[in-house]
């Protein structure tokens, strides 16, 4: 792998991880387009370290405050939100080790991952469109969380989106955009942490390869762009663009 092969999948893969179109479907459907050798899930593995620097770098003073008011179990918002997450990441821990393997296998062509960007889309443009969106983060209990960390073990199949699956379904629960997006990467924290750490294996001395340092700086960094500026969109415009964008490339890719 070139300098710029690793580069340009860092920048795709810190982009596409927090924005809600599908970090998994462009890592596989870039190489299919450019004719590219697979790059293998070490590196991919490897990338998501980068991201997982980005959540630590943009929400390290709210994880802080979440740690310590969970750990108290002081009533708090901050202590309901903190075993929220937890309660929340349970799914997708169990869905993950029992079926990773073979939905990344069933998956991993290109028309099943067309359909779902354009299914799960347009599911994401009926929640922007249709759903109350009146609570705040302060308005999570624990049925919430869990109910979004139920939609975020769907995000393992290529295609659905991890952020697009959690930002929908809290829209549906009534939280507003900002507030769905931000719940979304908490929530994403230790669940990237997690398989990072089950896969650190499979990345072996790799790690210490230039191109490796080069794709974990570029998705930390694009990662870290990409949070920011979805948290600033969120505030005033509405999630039309994503559904578009999404539709647009499904279709594009099942005809291609």
């Amino acid at each position: 792998m070139d300098y710029a092969q690793a580069a340009l999948l860092g920048l795709l893969q810190g982009l596409t991880e927090f924005l809600p179109i599908s970090s998994s479907a462009h890592l596989v459907l870039l190489p299919w387009a450019l004719g590219w050798k697979y790059q293998g899930l070490a590196f991919d593995v490897a990338l998501h370290w980068g991201t997982l620097l980005a959540l630590v770098i943009c929400f390290w003073r709210q994880w802080r405050q979440l740690l310590l008011s969970g750990l108290k179990r002081d009533g708090t918002v901050n202590s309901r939100l903190f075993w929220g997450i937890v309660l929340g990441t349970i799914p997708a821990v169990i869905a993950g080790l029992a079926l990773e393997d073979r939905v990344e296998t069933v998956f991993h062509d290109p028309k099943p991952i067309a359909l779902t960007l354009m299914a799960f889309g347009i599911l994401l443009g009926l929640a922007d469109l249709k759903a109350v969106q009146s609570k705040g983060l302060d308005g999570l209990n624990l049925k919430t969380c869990l109910l979004i960390g139920l939609a975020q073990a769907v995000a393992l199949v290529p295609g659905v989106s991890r952020s697009g699956i959690t930002i929908t379904a809290a829209l549906f629960l009534g939280l507003n955009r900002e507030a769905a997006a931000r719940f979304s990467f908490l929530l994403a924290v230790p669940v990237v942490l997690g398989a990072g750490l089950l896969e650190i294996a499979k990345i072996g001395p790799d790690i210490a390869a230039v191109p490796f340092g080069i794709g974990i700086a570029t998705s930390a960094i694009s990662g870290y762009l990409a949070i920011q500026f979805l948290l600033a969109y969120v505030r005033t415009k509405n999630l039309n663009v994503f559904v578009l964008y999404r539709l647009a490339i499904g279709v594009l890719l099942f005809f291609l």
